[in-house]
């Protein structure tokens, strides 16, 4: 009577998937990273990246509340200045484009949702690396990190409840979250990205923040390489007081994902980023496979990894899709 074992079984009715299906994916997991750019008079369509744009302060507002209703689980706000210097100055002033729309979000959304925000220099530098650079050009780890601590209290003031130190400088968890707590945001907490590859699915986020840079940041991000070393990198920024912990990207790294997600303490969180779009919604324009579909799959697959948030440009239209 072969086969005797009949998984199939469970696999007959929409139903009776549904039923025992391993993994979830829920609106609330999904987190909708928005780019606002200074002086901006209409949104400025990102050409690598359809559907998504540069927003004006109007229209940021209107879209976060659009995605916050949807019931994606937090924004991850990115700022492009029109002006950038060697220090990142934008970075760290109160009426800087990214602390100014913070202002904004948290005054629209106050505790609604959760307001996140990128707490690198890189969109503010007019070398486009992710620190101040030393005299021979080579990014300097701690002037970096007194910069970092500065613009975290400032986000915080504008009304971050996390904050995303995703530079890959070395310390710059702890230097945050005690400058956070010297002032009194000791309520506000850090999502570390902790595991952040040098990878090449990151040229279109270039396009979507203007990024000036020059070259590669691979001097202070990860090797691809390299899986042990990650997870070192995790257990530093966790004894340093990480509330949360990012793998970024996330499609070449699944692996990673498990292996962060079996030793971590706290939410790990992955980040579906700007290349990993564009390939799906260039290959879904070119109706060489299904949009919705393959977009699901995306998504669930980085959930099935392990991750329990997932930032992704399709949160807001997935989110709908899910409800």
């Amino acid at each position: 009577m072969f086969p005797e074992q009949r998984p199939r079984r469970l696999r007959t009715t929409p139903a009776m998937r549904r039923m025992v299906s391993e993994t979830t994916l829920r609106p609330r997991q999904l987190i909708l990273p928005m780019f606002v750019g200074e002086g901006l008079d209409a949104p400025r369509p990102i050409a690598s990246m359809p559907g998504v744009v540069q927003h004006t302060r109007d229209t940021l507002r209107k879209a976060a509340v659009e995605a916050v209703n949807a019931g994606v689980g937090g924004l991850m706000l990115f700022g492009i200045p029109e002006k950038r210097d060697a220090q990142g100055s934008g970075a760290v002033d109160e009426k800087g484009i990214l602390n100014v729309a913070l202002r904004d979000l948290r005054s629209e959304l106050g505790d609604s949702t959760v307001l996140m925000a990128d707490t690198c220099l890189d969109e503010f530098t007019d070398h486009g690396h992710c620190g101040v650079l030393d005299a021979d050009g080579v990014v300097d780890n701690d002037a970096t990190l007194r910069l970092y601590a500065e613009m975290g209290v400032a986000q915080a003031e504008a009304g971050a409840h996390v904050l995303g130190p995703s530079g890959m400088m070395d310390g710059q968890v702890g230097v945050i979250r005690r400058a956070l707590d010297e002032v009194g945001h000791s309520e506000t907490a850090i999502l570390a990205y902790s595991i952040k590859y040098a990878s090449a699915f990151y040229g279109p986020f270039r396009e979507a923040v203007d990024s000036q840079l020059k070259g590669d940041r691979k001097t202070y991000q990860q090797d691809l390489g390299n899986a042990r070393e990650a997870m070192r990198e995790l257990e530093l920024d966790l004894a340093e007081g990480a509330d949360m912990v990012m793998v970024k990207p996330a499609l070449s790294y699944l692996d990673i994902i498990k292996a962060a997600a079996d030793i971590s303490p706290v939410p790990v969180a992955a980040y579906n980023i700007s290349g990993e779009y564009a390939m799906v919604e260039a290959a879904a324009a070119n109706g060489w496979i299904e949009r919705e579909r393959t977009v699901l799959e995306v998504l669930t697959s980085i959930r099935r990894a392990g991750a329990d948030l997932i930032l992704t440009y399709w949160a807001a239209e997935a989110a709908a899709w899910l409800d």
